[in-house]
């Protein structure tokens, strides 16, 4: 790991500013309904607790664009971590301010607070320097741990860093450290899984991994576009008609590379989109005109799990069909169960792919499931992440963050 972590402090007595994702999906009550991200930083917080640290934590949750929502306040979150962590946790009113200041002020070591949203401010997406000061005098210590929100260049997962030194956390360096593995020096042979609706969210993971991988595996909606830039009608399936060009020139690449890039050969079609839609099996040159493709069908199921099968490592981002309504859901099943079986290093990508092995009871059989989406997107695309560039580089001698 090229980044200092936390071990690599004394946290004892400090103020400890720990920036987690805690943006955790709710019920229309408000109910947690998957508290995965939550107890994925028990580790980190319970390690700086125990050595005496004084814990601020913060996060962002939903989507409130600079401005209070009551609908997006943290009270639900800490009353689910005070769970996890056997022991109350406030939350505090705000993240900056001096009813915030007296708060921390007043902290023991040991103690743990919870920030309210932080994106109650504008000036948290925006970056603002005065604003990521402010966050900054709270605490002695940044400790990133929000590996889901490191892609974004906020004020809490950036900014903060360049006032008070920034070292990672347990999740954060377990994230980089399995992906990075994989993709610097995998076990071969190295297979990717490439599904969910767009192809262009997907277009710089792809030109990255034909550069890496031994085989390609494509399903999900993003497979329709492929099927046609091959000649295939797919009827009224999922087409992104702009990216014709590149899916022909991403195969041609392929085969240059010697990458095996493999499609679907049959599909699940229905005539609507909808879970009691009639639908059946049909191959791929045998799509209704007026259907579409919400599913890979059983054979290529079989075909892409007997492949992964036979993999060294294998990374998984987005589903292969419409896994929230069951008639869609088989290819999905299929293939999580395939990685959960298989003798491979299994990485699951954030995002639906992540949230249907939890669903499946099949997380715990991978080698690692990320807790970020779009971060896990950006790290395989090859790119550098703001939240963890931003922290202290193990070879910087001449920082010194411990006592």
């Amino acid at each position: 790991m090229c980044k200092l972590t936390v071990e690599d402090v004394d946290v004892a007595g400090k103020r400890v500013f720990v920036r987690v994702d805690f943006n955790v999906p709710m019920d229309a009550d408000r109910n947690i309904s998957d508290d995965r991200r939550i107890a994925a930083a028990v580790p980190t917080i319970e390690y700086l607790t125990k050595r005496g640290a004084r814990v601020i934590l913060a996060s962002h949750l939903g989507r409130p664009k600079g401005k209070f929502d009551p609908g997006a306040v943290m009270d639900p979150v800490a009353d689910r971590l005070s769970a996890l962590l056997g022991r109350r946790v406030p939350k505090l009113p705000d993240c900056i301010g001096p009813e915030v200041e007296a708060a921390v002020a007043a902290m023991a070591p040991g103690d743990v607070v919870l920030l309210e949203n932080v994106r109650f401010h504008k000036e948290e997406e925006a970056n603002d320097a005065g604003f990521a000061r402010r966050l900054a005098s709270l605490a002695d210590i940044f400790v990133n741990d929000a590996f889901g929100a490191a892609h974004r260049a906020h004020a809490s997962t950036e900014g903060i860093a360049k006032f008070i030194p920034g070292v990672a956390g347990f999740l954060m360096r377990k994230e980089i450290q399995i992906m990075g593995e994989a993709l610097a020096d995998p076990r071969r042979p190295f297979v990717a899984i490439l599904g969910g609706a767009k192809v262009a969210d997907k277009i710089g993971v792809i030109d990255n991994l034909l550069a890496i991988v031994d085989t390609l595996l494509i399903g999900g909606g993003m497979a329709f576009t492929f099927l046609k830039a091959q000649g295939h009608e797919v009827g009224k399936s999922l087409v992104d008609a702009q990216r014709l060009d590149y899916a022909r020139e991403a195969m041609a690449e392929a085969r240059l590379r010697g990458v095996r890039f493999e499609l679907p050969v049959d599909v699940v079609a229905a005539e609507r989109f909808e879970a009691g839609s009639p639908h059946r099996v049909v191959g791929v040159d045998a799509i209704p005109a007026d259907w579409m493709g919400l599913d890979i069908g059983p054979a290529t199921t079989e075909r892409f799990s007997g492949i992964v099968r036979e993999a060294g490592t294998v990374v998984w981002n987005g589903p292969m069909g419409v896994f929230e309504m069951e008639a869609f859901a088989s290819g999905t099943r299929g293939l999580a169960e395939a990685l959960a079986s298989s003798g491979a290093v299994t990485i699951v990508g954030g995002g639906d792919s992540a949230a249907a092995c939890e669903q499946l009871g099949l997380a715990d059989k991978m080698t690692h499931v990320s807790t970020g989406g779009g971060a896990s997107l950006e790290f395989l695309e090859g790119r550098v992440l703001p939240g963890v560039a931003a922290l202290v580089d193990r070879d910087r001698a001449d920082l010194e963050v411990s006592e």
